[in-house]
């Protein structure tokens, strides 16, 4: 029942590849490499011969296993880009990376690799394949939030489709997507899943009477705040049935085992899937490096460092290796394709519980370091190992990269818009270019920016009041006469901008952003009251 005959696969992959090819409009500036297909989709950049050469290296792969590739994601909460010893940091900033580093030489480093600014804007758009501004998903939702719709009711989520497609797909760990009824990952397309709704601030400020005395130790605000029920304890959900609480969450040392716990669980779903033969995808998404972090009994102190979030960083580091290691035991390594990312820049907020960027600004900024990621595809046997790239890739693109890894490119919904673009021949074959020349970035409904090549274009701005604090003080603002226009491959730190004196291209990527914008004309923003 699992397996899949490469002629159908072929057949349909070489169509998807044939229409989008012949179905070329005109570009849209001098500028823009990419070509819009159709109305739906976010233009991008066709390579018909590079596409070709990943459907042969699919097919190959799908004839010799009789399967169809297992898919695994490491989300990683806040993590800095410069956290990892593959991206400048590991033991150089005291928290040694040798799992992660491993995987990024022996498959594909990525140092472009874009995120949303907060956690459950990304999370949406890993899902969905689409901007957070159109699923209404545009920041994360708090103990205490009232939302006036359900904005999985009209959603097509990946696991979903996958499900269907004959998947196994399964979520370990963090959610925050959304906690009310119809929103639960095993509501929305999940098969199983065992974790917690909420970030680790959220649920262990409740118990840390030395950073929240004003909560713990006032018993009025403390039972106040257990009403809003806050989703602090570790929940078993399966599609169809009940969601149950499998443990109760009564300490700030529940949270440092957090992770431990989800890792024992997806390790016992990757042995039963080996054991059936059922292709998976898992989504591992880590609880740390979150503020407020609490290192584990097996971690503390084991990073240089001897802060817990490098402790975390470590152990975040150990569980992947663990995890891979395992793939390798089971005979699954050769078939699973593997991402690695965090949901977005560090939380400088925190600081010193908190990551490191080299990039102006941070988590819930438009600015660099808010929203470039690390970025790292591994697939044994797939994937040439010692391979980077600079050029564009969006953590929205793997939604469409997983449906045509897992043979279902038809399934990328039309009826609705999609800001992601099918990455596979960019990943796979050997000498791979990115299919993508932009970037947009949004800050809940507020266009920000716009990434093109080297420049980077800003329409708005985060301002700091204080150094790092871009969520607890900090302001927006728009730009005056001209657009802030940067070279980052001169300026990676956005320091000054080149502007019109400087640069030729000022109004033409400005054009850029109005047909953008237009797309929201017939596919509207959905509001489902997280508004400000």
């Amino acid at each position: 029942m699992n397996k899949i005959k490469p002629l159908l696969f072929f057949t349909v992959f070489a169509f998807f590849v044939a229409n989008c090819a012949q179905k070329s409009f005109a570009q849209s500036t001098p500028l823009s490499k990419a070509t819009a297909i159709n109305d739906h989709q976010q233009p991008f950049i066709i390579r018909a011969e590079q596409d070709k050469e990943a459907l042969e290296k699919l097919t190959a792969l799908q004839k010799k296993t009789g399967k169809k590739p297992n898919i695994i994601w490491f989300v990683v909460d806040d993590m800095g880009f410069g956290d990892p010893g593959c991206f400048g940091g590991g033991a150089a900033i005291g928290a040694a990376t040798p799992y992660i580093d491993k995987l990024a030489k022996e498959g594909m480093k990525l140092t472009s690799t874009y995120s949303q600014p907060t956690c459950t804007p990304t999370r949406s758009a890993l899902l969905t394949g689409r901007l957070p501004c159109r699923t209404g998903l545009t920041r994360p939702i708090l103990a205490g939030d009232v939302l006036t719709q359900n904005p999985w009711s009209d959603e097509i989520s990946l696991p979903k489709i996958l499900s269907e497609a004959g998947y196994k797909t399964v979520l370990s760990g963090k959610w925050h997507i959304g906690e009310q009824e119809g929103m639960r990952p095993s509501e929305i397309g999940f098969d199983e899943w065992l974790g917690w709704y909420a970030a680790e601030k959220e649920i262990s400020q409740s118990f840390d009477k030395r950073r929240y005395p004003d909560l713990v130790l006032d018993t009025f605000k403390l039972n106040a705040y257990n009403k809003l029920d806050a989703g602090r304890d570790l929940m078993f959900g399966k599609k169809g049935e009940k969601i149950t609480v499998q443990k109760v969450t009564t300490s700030t040392d529940d949270m440092a085992e957090a992770d431990q716990t989800i890792k024992a669980y997806s390790l016992r779903k990757i042995k039963e899937y080996a054991k059936s033969g059922q292709p998976f995808f898992l989504g591992h998404t880590f609880m740390k490096v979150h503020a407020d972090n609490f290192a584990s009994k097996a971690f503390e102190g084991k990073s240089d460092s001897k802060y817990p979030y490098k402790d975390g960083i470590v152990e975040v580091d150990a569980i992947i290796g663990e995890i891979v290691a395992e793939l390798e035991k089971q005979g699954l390594l050769e078939n699973t394709f593997i991402f690695i990312t965090s949901d977005n820049g560090p939380q400088e907020d925190s600081w010193p519980d908190a990551g490191y960027t080299p990039f102006r600004g941070g988590k819930a900024t438009a600015w660099e370091g808010g929203v470039r990621v690390p970025g790292i595809a591994y697939w044994k046997g797939m994937i040439n190992p010692g391979r980077e790239s600079a050029e564009l890739f969006d953590l929205m693109d793997l939604f469409n990269t997983s449906l045509i890894i897992a043979g279902v490119p038809e399934k990328i919904p039309a009826d609705r818009y999609i800001d992601g673009i099918d990455q596979t021949s960019f990943l796979i074959t050997s000498n791979g270019l990115s299919k993508r020349d932009r970037v947009h970035i949004w800050v809940e409904k507020k266009f920000m920016a716009i990434r093109m090549f080297e420049y980077k274009m800003h329409f708005q701005y985060t301002n700091s009041v204080a150094d790092m604090m871009n969520i607890d003080y900090s302001s927006t603002g728009q730009v005056g006469l001209a657009p802030w226009l940067f070279n980052l491959y001169i300026d990676p730190k956005e320091r000054m901008p080149v502007g019109h004196r400087m640069n030729a291209w000022t109004a033409v990527i400005a054009a850029e952003v109005k047909g953008h914008l237009a797309t929201f004309k017939k596919y509207q923003m959905k509001n489902i009251g997280l508004d400000k």
